[in-house]
């Protein structure tokens, strides 16, 4: 779109100068078309730093919504790291405490069987 702005402008300047310049015999004088085209071209370029300078700020507004995505990307990432750590840390202890308990559970089975055992 940009291009496409600045391709007008300068045909436009094109346009006006070929078509509306005449030379006068005194140099020193610009006609109406010169005049015109004078400001044509002075406008082209005004307009054209506009649109260099709205490019950077979009530019540079990119580039701030691709940090900010990526840190916030990152900080999700480490968030979710702890909270795996936390639960694999849960699941092991869980996983100890239903150990003990069967232990436990096995001890009892084993010693109501060899007082079964004793008292035939």
């Amino acid at each position: 779109m940009i291009m496409m702005m600045r391709y007008v402008a300068v045909t436009l300047t094109a346009l006006a100068l070929l078509g509306g310049c005449q030379k006068k015999e005194d140099p020193s004088e610009a006609g109406p078309a010169e005049r015109a085209g004078r400001k044509i071209d002075q406008a082209t370029e005004q307009a054209g730093q506009k649109l260099d300078q709205a490019g950077h700020k979009l530019d540079n507004a990119a580039q701030q919504a691709s940090q900010q995505l990526s840190d916030a990307a990152k900080e999700t990432s480490q968030q979710l790291d702890k909270a795996a750590d936390k639960a694999g840390e849960t699941l092991n202890s869980a996983t100890k405490e239903a150990g003990r308990k069967l232990e436990r559970a096995g001890e009892k089975m084993q010693s109501a069987a060899d007082e079964r055992e004793a008292k035939k």
